[in-house]
């Protein structure tokens, strides 16, 4: 069943869609909650409530790729849960380190991001970003904040050792970092040019705006290269 022809049952509002939608991506979908949760009926839950909200976010949203729009959505629920429970103190090592890793990414990447980046530039600035990684590099991002797969695990599917694979998501946690911290000061400098413009047009601090156009090019060309757009 081909993704857009669900998706056109969503917009329809034609129920069988969230059967179809059941079908299709119901193994998926309930993995990603599993390998968070390690609980079959929270599990469960997460991927009931994905469908449901499917329902309410399609329309007005037409997702470019199902698969990602749902498997972002019950890893949301899945994470939700976790922190209910964490906060229950009913949370075991394994739920524990998943959490903190991942909150870990959230932050070096939300913290370092002008408030004004919308969604679809960071959504192609991380895209990017995994296009610069080696297939190995990509492969181990992509199934510890993806996937949410235990660090055991990954190190058994690489060949590799825990603390190898630990220090791989590091490093690559550090160049996003890097990547989002160059990319809010090029917003930042971008934001205060066209500032200053607007002044300038209203024949203020003409001499001003000539000296921040020369610092705002020279940043610009500094950060561009790092982030190597």
């Amino acid at each position: 069943m081909e993704d857009t022809y669900i998706i056109e049952l969503f917009w329809s509002r034609d129920e069988s869609a969230i059967q179809l939608v059941d079908k299709k991506y119901n193994s998926t979908c309930y993995s990603i909650a599993w390998k968070i949760l390690m609980n079959r009926e929270d599990s469960e839950e997460c991927v009931n409530d994905t469908w449901f909200a499917a329902w309410r976010y399609i329309p007005p949203k037409r997702p470019p790729k199902l698969i990602a729009f749902l498997g972002k959505i019950t890893r949301g629920f899945a994470i939700d849960m976790l922190r209910k429970k964490h906060a229950a103190k009913r949370i075991d090592m394994h739920i524990a380190d998943i959490t903190e890793d991942v909150e870990s990414l959230n932050i070096a990447i939300m913290h370092n991001l002008d408030e004004h980046m919308e969604a679809e530039k960071l959504i192609e600035i991380i895209n990017r970003f995994l296009g610069g990684l080696s297939d190995r590099d990509r492969d181990i991002f992509v199934q510890r904040y993806w996937v949410m797969e235990s660090i055991k695990n990954i190190a058994t599917r690489h060949k590799m050792s825990e603390g190898a694979i630990k220090q791989n998501l590091l490093r690559n946690k550090r160049k996003l970092k890097k990547i989002c911290i160059n990319l809010s000061y090029i917003y930042f400098y971008l934001l205060k040019f066209y500032r200053l413009n607007y002044y300038t047009s209203c024949g203020k601090r003409s001499i001003e705006k000539e000296e921040n156009l020369k610092v705002t090019s020279r940043l610009l060309q500094g950060n561009l290269n790092v982030v190597g757009i």
